[in-house]
């Protein structure tokens, strides 16, 4: 069975890692398999990532985590833009035509725009087979609640649940990851749109929450990132001032 995290931010945007670290990172120090990039309303990150992925061990699907006028999408497997600030239902029928897969972010968190139950049902009534799937596992959210209450509804529109960590600190890539049949992105695709995907959270007490939120905001406050420095027989990741 293969791991996969399919929503981590880079320096492209609110991440504090460059794409390069994330790759070496993911490929070094986790036991995923595959990888995307999520940024927010760009593919700058994710069109890097694919040109980079051959010199790593994880394989990448490119993404972008859209604004949409009702909450946050994650449009997986896609290399054309996808616009902000269309509605939700109009996002994903843009990422359906052009061949990607369109799943609701984390959609019971308010602070970072869940799209909320309310309006997955009423798209799930109204347009069945629009949606890939429901992120059920978020791994950077501080209650499990969010989680649970996703998890119960994915059920209940019978639709494929994803796991990923959302992260934007190195240390918290594979925090919530998705299981399915094979290794490759190519094998999490055919999994996703045959709903043969299992969401699953790594369990971190909440002293490491408290961490990494402390983490991300000197590091962002500083102007640092963690980036793959490769001079000399070994590379390593070294935090360095960053300009957005």
């Amino acid at each position: 069975m293969g791991l996969a995290d399919l929503h981590i931010h880079s320096t492209f945007s609110d991440g504090v890692a460059t794409v390069e670290a994330i790759l070496y990172h993911a490929s070094m120090h986790t036991n995923l398999d595959v990888i995307a990039i999520t940024d927010h309303d760009t593919l700058a990150g994710a069109l890097r990532a694919l040109e980079l992925a051959p010199r790593f061990r994880v394989e990448v699907v490119p993404g972008v985590e859209v604004t949409t006028l009702e909450g946050h999408l994650l449009a997986l497997f896609v290399t054309e833009p996808v616009a902000g600030g269309m509605s939700f239902v109009d996002t994903a029928r843009r990422v359906r035509e052009i061949g990607g897969l369109p799943i609701a972010a984390h959609p019971f968190d308010v602070l970072a725009s869940g799209v909320g139950a309310r309006c997955l049902r009423r798209i799930q009534q109204d347009h069945p087979g629009l949606l890939a799937g429901v992120e059920v596992i978020n791994g950077s959210l501080l209650s499990s609640v969010g989680n649970a209450r996703a998890e119960r509804l994915r059920w209940e529109l019978e639709l494929p649940g994803v796991g990923n960590s959302d992260a934007h600190l190195l240390e918290d890539i594979g925090a919530g990851y998705t299981i399915f049949p094979g290794s490759t992105a190519e094998d999490l695709r055919l999994a996703l749109e045959a709903g043969h995907v299992t969401p699953a959270l790594r369990r971190r007490d909440r002293a490491f929450y408290r961490r990494a939120l402390t983490r991300f905001a000197l590091r962002m406050g500083l102007g640092l990132a963690d980036t793959l420095d490769e001079r000399g027989e070994e590379a390593r990741i070294r935090k360095r001032r960053f300009r957005r």
